[in-house]
């Protein structure tokens, strides 16, 4: 009697043991890397940023071909108003500009303000501020995941791997749609 509650009991430490082991495993073991997307072929016309979802659409015709996580200004809710308030702009732009040399990893320019945000801002006695763009993570940055939350002046921030992939395919007079 004596042996197999012995024999019970360190069957259950050892059962314990695993349990403890596996969940240990499964919480901090590395992650499986990013699967391969296949790349995008040809450019894109078209580009939707949904803030509230913080995602970025990218289109060929009518169709999505790619889809990313996004980071905005520090204080995302509302449109732009003006420079300083950590907003990004809503509405319809284009990309007006690229720069391989930005302090950020590449950067597309839009064009904020539009005519009619800089009429409302002389209007209002502010600046509506501009340098908006869609680029990757600070240059130098020693870590290279992304910055998780919402951390810019008003542009739109990806990881540099996919800031990357937009670069390749993104011309100048590309449609920049940002939806609140």
């Amino acid at each position: 009697m004596k042996r197999q509650k012995r024999f019970t009991s360190r069957l259950s430490l050892l059962v314990l043991l695993g349990v403890v082991v596996f969940f240990l495993w499964d919480r901090y073991s590395p992650s499986a890397p990013p699967a391969t997307l296949d790349p995008i072929i040809g450019q894109i016309d078209r580009i939707i940023i949904e803030k509230s979802q913080r995602r970025m659409s990218v289109f060929q015709g009518e169709t999505a071909v790619r889809t990313y996580a996004v980071a905005l200004g520090f204080a995302p809710d509302g449109d732009k108003v003006m420079q300083g308030d950590g907003k990004t702009p809503e509405g319809v732009y284009k990309i007006d500009r690229r720069n391989g040399q930005s302090a950020f990893h590449l950067s597309l320019g839009i064009d904020y303000p539009l005519p009619e945000e800089r009429a409302r801002a002389t209007a209002d006695g502010i600046d509506p501020g501009g340098d908006i763009f869609i680029h990757g993570q600070p240059n130098g940055r020693k870590n290279r995941d992304p910055i998780a939350n919402d951390w810019t002046n008003g542009c739109v921030a990806l990881s540099n791997t996919e800031m990357e992939e937009l670069w390749s395919v993104t011309p100048i007079g590309t449609r920049v749609e940002i939806r609140p």
